[in-house]
């Protein structure tokens, strides 16, 4: 592992980087993890009274886990959740990234964020070797793991194996569990498909904190925000609200930029509500196109990964 230091502000930031092999040699090209600092605080965040809640509950959860898991002897009723583990679910654009970084802000962590794509590799074994190093890693210098998009890594195993490549995901999935069990540290999920979760994982993660989307008062808020005070424009605020009811924060966030665009193409001396309104309306012209009955009868069934396979993959 190597470090990576810099002087901001007159105070050392150090950037642990961690750097996985690919494939069955050392000499294969490296992947390569590098601890962030987080870049959105609580303030930043425009969520629902109740998402903020959890959000806070959260943070006060960690505050007392010591007092919890040692004074009143949880760490022994409870030795096999070692790890504090948060998913935060909902509509995308919803805000789940940016309460991730805000939590580590709070707590004062870095983060190693990944995703599957990161650390996936296509050589057999290799991706849960990726993920234990990570784990060993994240240990080492208190960092906070962050799997955003994380119905990938946590979705059912499969039990009708019919490719080797099932039988990795598998493998890779139980190793993960795992993992976790082992974690002394905190662990943060995101996802848009919750119901995508294996039940095995469900239970090892504490906290589920849900991202609705904007009511009519963090909607005004979000226009407020997105709408900088140097653009030129014509539009009442709260109409803008009122005829964004569905969207979400991103959603607005591009309808700003849309309507900018919009209004210089055309040579305009303002960004005029007719502007808004036409990119309000193809957002949720393409949101109806894009909404398709998502099937999720198909039988999936637990495939046993053996307990040998899985120390094997950690090196017990």
């Amino acid at each position: 592992m190597s470090c990576l230091f810099q002087v901001e502000s007159g105070v050392i930031n150090t950037k642990p980087k961690v750097e996985l092999p690919v494939g069955n040699q050392l000499t294969d090209k490296m992947l390569s993890f590098e601890a962030v600092q987080p870049l959105y605080t609580l303030n930043d965040l425009i969520v629902p009274k109740n998402t903020l809640k959890g959000i806070t509950d959260f943070l006060s959860y960690q505050k007392h886990s010591d007092l919890v898991y040692n004074q009143w002897g949880l760490s022994k009723t409870h030795s096999h959740l070692k790890q504090i583990a948060i998913n935060l679910y909902g509509l995308p654009g919803t805000g789940k990234t940016m309460a991730a970084h805000a939590i580590a802000s709070a707590l004062k962590r870095p983060m190693f964020a990944v995703n599957y794509a990161d650390i996936e590799s296509k050589y057999v074994g290799e991706t849960s070797k990726n993920l234990t190093r990570l784990f060993k890693e994240a240990e080492l210098i208190d960092a906070i793991i962050f799997f955003d998009e994380a119905d990938a890594m946590l979705s059912r195993r499969v039990t009708n194996m019919s490719n080797s490549t099932d039988v990795s995901v598998n493998q890779t999935r139980s190793v993960l569990l795992t993992l976790m069990n082992n974690h002394k540290g905190l662990i943060i999920f995101t996802t848009n498909f919750i119901e995508n979760y294996d039940p095995a994982f469900m239970r090892r993660i504490i906290s589920h904190i849900y991202f609705d989307l904007p009511d009519l008062e963090n909607r005004k808020i979000l226009w407020d925000r997105y709408i900088p005070n140097s653009l030129p424009h014509s539009a009442d605020l709260s109409e803008l609200a009122k005829s964004s009811e569905g969207l979400s924060g991103s959603d607005i966030a591009n309808i700003v930029l849309k309507s900018a665009l919009s209004a210089a193409s055309n040579q305009q001396s303002e960004v005029s509500m007719a502007n808004f309104n036409s990119a309000i309306n193809e957002i949720k012209n393409s949101k109806i196109a894009n909404q398709k009955a998502i099937n999720h009868s198909s039988k999936i069934q637990t495939n046993i990964v053996s307990q040998e396979y899985v120390h094997s993959q950690l090196g017990v």
